[in-house]
């Protein structure tokens, strides 16, 4: 049986009669009548007693009547939620992106959340995460993807998914290539190429280095870790990296941890708020998407 059979059941039912019934639910009176068989014929009993003008119900059908409407009402319930929901989810959703981010989960979940969603309006944007964290705090932006050298920004709920040790990475004839153990003083004898300020990396370096009071020479910046990467192959500065982005690069950099830095770079999902359930169906995407393994 299905639901078409149990709504052309009722509709006889409450109106006694096959023809009102077929105006009623927008078909044929044949339509119903066979409909109806079929459902007998399922059941293995009669529904109605067809003897009269007026159709009546079996004792049989009196049996069924009730359960068919609540199957139907059931049903409608399903559609009225799901249909709530839908409109609930709809609207723009801002998505911020550390700029020179390389993990590509984000998009992942971006993708699955827009099959499901199509009625949000999704916005990515690139930028420092300091930016980033002000327009989440301002309201702006509703989700980011930040590097941050704190696991959770004041006033902000946040996911970490990255948590890694600073590395520097050399090519081969570069005097710290030579070294098994790198410490910050060590680094800093060398001209640096790193990220720019009001990102992750930056800032734990930056924050190490005045622990220490000592001075970096920051030579080169670059918001791509490519571009870092190449500069650093060329000889032109050390290149400061985290570890799992260093890797990317080992056919052409040797890359040591920096002993004593031990404050790691976090790579971390940051929102306000989860008032809004396009923010909360997000959420739940992106913490799928993140916890697959990434693809070597």
């Amino acid at each position: 049986m299905d639901l078409r059979q149990l709504e052309y059941f009722v509709a006889v039912a409450e109106e006694q009669n096959f023809t009102r019934a077929a105006e009623r639910v927008h078909i044929s009176q044949s339509g119903v009548s066979a409909q109806i068989r079929q459902l007998e014929r399922e059941l293995g009993a009669e529904l109605f007693d067809r003897s009269a003008r007026t159709v009546t119900l079996t004792v049989a059908g009196k049996a069924a009547l009730e359960h068919a409407r609540a199957a139907l009402a059931a049903a409608g319930a399903v559609g009225q939620a799901v249909g709530e929901v839908t409109d609930l989810i709809r609207g723009r959703l801002t998505v911020g992106m550390v700029i020179g981010c390389t993990i590509t989960p984000l998009f992942e979940a971006l993708s699955a959340f827009h099959q499901e969603h199509p009625r949000v309006e999704l916005s990515l944007l690139e930028d420092n995460s300091d930016r980033l964290v002000e327009g989440v705090r301002a309201g702006t932006i509703d989700l980011a993807l930040i590097g941050t050298g704190s696991a959770t920004p004041d006033g902000l709920d946040a996911l970490t998914i990255i948590s890694e040790r600073l590395v520097v990475a050399v090519p081969a004839g570069h005097p710290l290539a030579k070294r098994r153990r790198v410490t910050l003083r060590d680094l800093v004898a060398h001209p640096i190429v790193c990220m720019p300020p009001g990102t992750g990396l930056r800032t734990v370096l930056d924050r190490a280095c005045a622990a220490q009071n000592l001075r970096p020479v920051i030579a080169l910046q670059a918001s791509a870790a490519d571009a870092i990467a190449d500069l650093a192959a060329r000889g032109l500065a050390a290149a400061v990296l985290s570890e799992s982005t260093a890797a990317n690069y080992r056919d052409r950099l040797t890359a040591r941890t920096i002993d004593d830095v031990e404050t790691p770079a976090l790579l971390a999902l940051i929102w306000k708020n989860t008032h809004s359930p396009a923010v909360r169906e997000l959420l739940v995407h992106s913490r799928q998407a993140f916890a697959k393994p990434e693809p070597k």
